[in-house]
C-alpha cells in the first residue's frame, strides 16, 4: 500500500516517520502493521508514560500478569517482562522495514528505568539487561541525556548496543551527546565490534521548549515578546541540526565513518502541538532536513498524513534567524540555560512519576491475580 502524499514527501526529503506510542492492543489488533502499511510508519518509540497508559487501559496484559503472579515474580520483574515482550513483538513486526532499509529504520525503542537517570552504572546494567531480554537486532535502548547518562551512552555503544539518547533540550548537552556517541564508537572499534551494526538517534525535544518559554513571554506581554511566541522550539531544533552538521563533518567522524559507522541521526521528539493556536503539523513540516527522524503521537501522524504541507528543507536555511530568536529571548530576560535545565529536570521527573504509577498499577494487578 502507498503512504499518504505528505508522508511520502517527508521520506523524499530524508525524514523517517516514527510512531511515538506502543501498546499490546496496538500490536495484537494489527494496528501497528496497518500504520506501517497505510501511514508510512518506519519506527516506534516508547517511554515510561506510554507504557503506563497502555497497562492502565483494557485487559490485553491480564493473562501475562496472571502467569507472572503464579510464578511469584516481583513487580519489577513483571514490568520488565511486560514491556520487553511488547518491544520484542513490535521489533518482529518492524523487521521487514529494518531489512529493507539496511538497519536504518524499523527500529523500536525501550527506555531504562528513569530512576536510574542519575546513576551511570545502573543505567549501563539496565541497558544491557533490556538489550539481552528483547534480543532483537532492531531494538534501541533509550538512555536519558543527563550528565550521568553521558558516560553510560558511551559504555553501552562500546558494547555494540544501539542507543536512542532521550530528553535532550539544550544545544550544549546535544554537543556532549554527540561527543559521547563518537567516544562510544571509538571504544567499540577498540573492542573489535562491527561499527556498521551499531545505530543511534539523539532525541531532541521540541514542543516542551515552546510550552515553557511561551508562558514566560506571555508574562512579559510586550509586542516584542508576542512576536517570538512559538518560535523558540523550532529555533532550538534548527540550531541543533547546525551542530549536527558541524560534528559530522569533522576528521574524527570521518575516521569512524571509514570504519563503517553510521551517523547518529537527530530525532525530533515532543512533536505534538501543545498550543491549539499553532498549526497541528508545525513541529513536523517546519523541521524537515536530510537524515532526521520525527517521532509523532498518533494524532500528529494523522494530521500530517491528512494535511501536512511539506515544502522541502525547512531547517538549513534558517540558522541566522534561529540565533536571532534565542538572542531576543535573552534580551527579554528569559534565560535559555535556566529553561533547558528546568525542562530536563521536569522531563526526568515526569517519567519517574509515570514509572511509579506503572509499578503501582502492576502491583495491584499482581495482587488481584494472586487473590
Amino acid at each position: 500500500m502507498t503512504a499518504p502524499q505528505p508522508i511520502q514527501d517527508l521520506a523524499a526529503n530524508g525524514v523517517s516517520v516514527w510512531l511515538d506510542d506502543l501498546s499490546r492492543d496496538r500490536i495484537e489488533s494489527g494496528n501497528l502493521q496497518q500504520l506501517i502499511d497505510e501511514k508510512g510508519v518506519v519506527g516506534v518509540t516508547t517511554n515510561p508514560s506510554i507504557f503506563q497508559a497502555a497497562l492502565s487501559e483494557g485487559h490485553a496484559y491480564d493473562a501475562q500478569v496472571e502467569e507472572l503472579a503464579r510464578a511469584g515474580k516481583s513487580v519489577d520483574e513483571t514490568v520488565f517482562a511486560l514491556t520487553t515482550k511488547d518491544v520484542r513483538d513490535a521489533c518482529e513486526i518492524m523487521k521487514p522495514v529494518f531489512d529493507a532499509t539496511g538497519g536504518e529504520d524499523g527500529r523500536v525503542s525501550i527506555e531504562v528505568d528513569p530512576g536510574a537517570a542519575h546513576d551511570t552504572g545502573r543505567t549501563v546494567r539496565e541497558a544491557k539487561a533490556l538489550a539481552a531480554e528483547v534480543d532483537q537486532p532492531n531494538v534501541l535502548i533509550k538512555i536519558p541525556a543527563t550528565v550521568e547518562g553521558l558516560p553510560a551512552i558511551s559504555q553501552v555503544l562500546a558494547e555494540g548496543i544501539s542507543v536512542n539518547v532521550t530528553l535532550i533540550f539544550s544545544l550544549d548537552r546535544y554537543r556532549a551527546v554527540m561527543n559521547a556517541f563518537l567516544t562510544g564508537l571509538e571504544q567499540a572499534r577498540e573492542n573489535g565490534k562491527d561499527l556498521s551494526q551499531i545505530r543511534s538517534v539523539a532525541s531532541f525535544f521540541v514542543s516542551r521548549v515552546d510550552a515553557e518559554i511561551d508562558k514566560r513571554l506571555d508574562a512579559i506581554g510586550s509586542d516584542e515578546a508576542k512576536a517570538v511566541r512559538g518560535k523558540a522550539g523550532l529555533a532550538n531544533a534548527r540550531l541543533a541540526y547546525q551542530a549536527y552538521e558541524e560534528v559530522f563533518s569533522t576528521p574524527r567522524w570521518a575516521s569512524l565513518e571509514a570504519a563503517g559507522a553510521h551517523r547518529q541521526r537527530p530525532l525530533w521528539a515532543s512533536t505534538g502541538v501543545k498550543d491549539p493556536a499553532y498549526p497541528d503539523t508545525m513541529y513536523v513540516t517546519e523541521l524537515v532536513a536530510p537524515g532526521t527522524v520525527n517521532t509523532m503521537p498518533e494524532k500528529t501522524l494523522d494530521a500530517t498524513a491528512d494535511h501536512g504541507e511539506v515544502t522541502g528543507d525547512t531547517i538549513t536555511g534558517g540558522y541566522a534567524e534561529a540565533s536571532d530568536v534565542l538572542d531576543t529571548l535573552e534580551r527579554l530576560g528569559i534565560s535559555y540555560s535556566e529553561v533547558v535545565d528546568l525542562l530536563e529536570k521536569e522531563g526526568v521527573e515526569k517519567f519517574e512519576k509515570a514509572w511509579g504509577e506503572l509499578l503501582d498499577g502492576v502491583t495491584s494487578e499482581l495482587e488481584k491475580a494472586s487473590a
